[in-house]
């Protein structure tokens, strides 16, 4: 059903809002500040705010946000770090690396106006604008927002369009509280079974309550009939390839994997794309565990999607052990390797394969390791599928949004 355009007005982004309209100021008197960079959020889902005191605050905390504000970052449009703040917080301060938009809700509705901004095809407009830039990076100013013209239906209509969107972001938000708690919890439980031996025994008892046998190994007193390992042995770490030597040349292409794509969970029309018919073996799928040793070290559970496996990055697996046991294992060896990638003098901290060998594991008996399967497994399982899960509802998202905030699908 087509809009009736006398229903949708053409209006200025600035006439509708106010930007960077609220500074930090002497007199607010704050002891702390709760703060966002940009680095922190992308896609609407932030992943830390700090809570400073107020006399070690960074110089480019300046912006001061409040609920329903939208945030946008001025560097880099295409890399999306923009969102709207949800909940109170209070405090609340972005580096002046965001441009804040605050809308006069008795014209429009803030989250259809958030939604209308972060379209791919207003995303790829400013990111035009940021490349003709002089500055250092490729940078938008709060004018090449402020003059955007927006299309806007009756008040009403824009709050039931805004609502469909944010349902599927709402449902998104939840999946991933859920994967937090239930890593966390994944996380507690592998603790009190592998660091501090606080498994049930044959009683029932806490192993070491119940005077669990304890023996000498090279990480100290162990509980008797496990024994120790390297990550090397107990999984297979293979590193990707160098995919500029397999560009496509059709359209018979998948997405390459990066250290930016295994940070943000998913690739995207921004991704490098690589030929189909590259070794199987160099190919991830959902559910593949994903070690980055090089640059940014972090490990992941990949829920984005086949694409090709790249360079400084590693597919592990094992044909011994489950996935839960040795993704725990690098997650518990990571800040070590992050320390050991620190004192590297080259530009991108790493480390090698000798690491690997050098970073010790346990394993428990055979019964032990059985027990643990039927824990970590569902729990794996499930984060598995929240998160694919949250890429089909993102897809979903994604192919309303220019529809609904165009007219061609009319919300009754």
């Amino acid at each position: 059903m087509k809009k009736n355009q006398k229903e949708w007005q053409e209006v200025r982004l600035g006439d509708i809002s106010d930007i960077n309209s609220n500074i930090l100021q002497k007199s607010d008197n704050y002891t702390y500040i709760n703060y966002l960079d940009t680095g922190n959020i992308t896609k609407g889902i932030i992943d830390n705010i700090q809570k400073i005191p107020i006399y070690d605050i960074p110089s480019r905390a300046k912006r001061k946000v409040d609920i329903g504000d939208i945030i946008y970052s001025t560097v880099r449009p295409i890399q999306k770090h923009y969102g709207i703040i949800k909940n109170y917080i209070d405090n609340m301060i972005v580096s002046t690396g965001f441009i804040t938009i605050k809308v006069k809700e008795y014209i429009a509705d803030k989250y259809f106006i958030y939604y209308n901004i972060i379209q791919d095809n207003i995303t790829n407009y400013l990111q035009m604008i940021a490349e003709q830039s002089v500055s250092t990076y490729p940078s938008i100013k709060p004018s090449d927002l402020s003059n955007m013209i927006i299309k806007l239906p009756p008040l009403e209509e824009q709050k039931k369009i805004a609502s469909v969107l944010s349902s599927l972001d709402d449902k998104i938000e939840l999946n991933n509280r859920m994967n937090k708690i239930l890593e966390e919890m994944a996380q507690t439980i592998f603790k009190e079974w592998f660091v501090n031996f606080n498994f049930p025994s044959e009683e029932g008892k806490p192993y070491k309550d119940s005077g669990g046998k304890m023996i000498e190994s090279e990480l100290g007193a162990i509980p008797d009939g496990w024994k120790v390992d390297s990550l090397s042995n107990v999984a297979n770490f293979l590193n990707g390839l160098a995919m500029q030597k397999f560009r496509n040349k059709d359209n018979n292409f998948i997405y390459v994997l990066k250290i930016k794509e295994l940070r943000q969970g998913f690739t995207d029309i921004n991704s490098d794309k690589v030929r189909i018919d590259i070794d199987k073996d160099y190919i991830v799928n959902n559910g593949d565990i994903i070690f980055s040793w090089s640059g940014t070290l972090m490990t992941d559970i990949w829920c984005g999607g086949i694409a090709g496996l790249n360079q400084h990055l590693f597919k592990v697996t094992s044909d011994k052990f489950e996935k839960w046991f040795y993704y725990f294992w690098i997650k518990k060896h990571l800040e070590n390797f992050i320390l050991i990638a620190r004192d590297k003098t080259t530009t991108m901290g790493h480390i090698k394969r000798e690491h690997l060998d050098k970073a010790l594991v346990l394993i428990p008996n055979t019964k032990l390791l059985n027990k643990a399967n039927d824990i970590f497994n569902p729990i794996i399982e499930q984060i598995i599928n929240l998160r694919i899960e949250n890429q089909k509802l993102a897809s979903i998202r994604d192919t309303l949004l220019p529809k609904l905030m165009s007219g061609e699908i009319k919300i009754k």
